[in-house]
């Protein structure tokens, strides 16, 4: 059975299933890359895993809390949530077992969770000097002592990176993120910050607007100082680099960066045929592949050993891109509104959809879960530590 059969058939064995896992998409097992914000579980039976989320309802409240996932006896459970003033989109999780929540974009807020899921402190930018909102993601420096957090000004859009103290999450400083709406930044292996701006300005209701004024780039700040060492963009300037990961690729020095693209073309067909995945080697900034049947819009994306997987949320789907294959896309899970990816353990990608969660795993059967209650999860989740004790 060649590997082309084996995902058509693993596909149709579960396709009574609200959502479906595609197994036998490649062999390969994740490692840790360098400079990642993910953390590893300790124990492979059990993921924590901090989320934002909302119940079924369009106008839910919004919750940032803890899931829980026994993998031995198949259960998913909701360990904490608290309500929030509004959307959650990035989290970063902390060496303790919590994790830090950035309100999505035109939000205010910011809050630390502890490892029970009580909430600890939170901050407003309406408290701040500046008309600034968050722009949905932050990340601790690479110094450890603060946070970094993307920002905008809510009547220009001119894109900011609030420098803040972890602690109290109080604001220290800011730099210029060089582009307007910066999204997702990380660490950079060296110690700087990649910072992906991308550049889709929106009126107050979250209309969007002068699309045709697009100026997406991935940048590269120093850590210390904020001052710009690079900027790259794509030649497609309807093109928005927005989420990022770190994977090792065979052949390269230092981890590589895949960037999830969003498409905003106007033609519904070349937006529907765009690409979902971009690649950045620390020099230049490629696409290596067009096309996968994404619709244009790439949602989350995860390291795999050798590549990347990315979600599609309108098409419920995740692909695998990986180096040896590079213009290729592979199907590996369906699942309704696929989006939000996690890494856990070794060679694990965990995938929310709408239904549940599936666990995609190169060499084991998959596993399909369903929520112990509706709910919507947000864009992103991220692995957390045990709880101390």
């Amino acid at each position: 059975m060649d590997r082309r059969e084996f995902i058509v058939l693993a596909a149709a064995s579960v396709a009574a299933s609200p959502f479906a896992a595609v197994a036998g998409a490649g062999d390969f097992a994740p490692r840790l890359a360098a400079q990642t914000d993910a953390t590893q579980p300790a124990d492979p039976r059990t993921t924590r895993l901090g989320a934002t989320w909302r119940g079924a309802a369009a106008d839910s409240a919004q919750q940032v809390g803890i899931i829980e996932i026994d993998w031995e006896r198949r259960a998913v459970r909701v360990a904490s949530e608290v309500q929030v003033p509004g959307r959650g989109h990035g989290l970063q999780a902390e060496e303790d077992g919590g994790f830090v929540a950035a309100a999505f974009r035109y939000g205010t807020w910011l809050w630390r969770v502890d490892a029970d899921g009580r909430p600890m402190r939170s901050v407003s930018t309406t408290d701040e000097p500046g008309n600034r909102r968050f722009a949905g993601h932050v990340i601790v420096h690479p110094g450890g002592e603060a946070l970094l957090t993307t920002e905008f000004d809510a009547d220009s859009g001119e894109g900011w990176i609030g420098v803040r103290d972890r602690r109290t999450l109080r604001k220290l400083d800011e730099w210029r993120s060089h582009g307007p709406e910066p999204h997702q930044l990380l660490v950079d292996p060296d110690g700087g910050i990649v910072v992906a701006n991308g550049s889709v300005l929106r009126t107050p209701d979250g209309r969007k607007r002068d699309l045709d004024r697009m100026d997406s780039s991935l940048v590269l700040l120093d850590g210390r100082s904020g001052v710009l060492r690079g900027q790259w963009r794509l030649p497609d300037r309807r093109l928005s680099v927005r989420h990022m990961a770190w994977s090792t690729l065979p052949g390269l020095a230092r981890p590589a960066l895949g960037l999830a693209l969003q498409a905003e073309h106007e033609d519904p067909a070349r937006r529907a045929d765009a690409p979902l995945f971009a690649l950045w080697d620390g020099r230049a900034l490629n696409v290596p592949t067009f096309g996968g049947g994404g619709a244009g819009y790439a949602g989350d994306i995860a390291p795999a050993e050798g590549g990347f997987v990315v979600s599609c949320q309108t098409t419920g789907q995740a692909m695998l891109w990986r180096h040896d294959a590079p213009s290729e896309l592979t199907l590996i899970a369906r699942m309704q509104q696929a989006c939000a990816l996690g890494r856990i353990g070794e060679g694990a990608v965990v995938i929310a959809g709408a239904k549940g969660v599936g666990r995609w795993h190169p060499s084991e059967p998959a596993l399909l879960l369903a929520w112990p209650q509706p709910l919507a999860l947000g864009s992103h989740w991220t692995p957390l530590a045990p709880r101390a004790g």
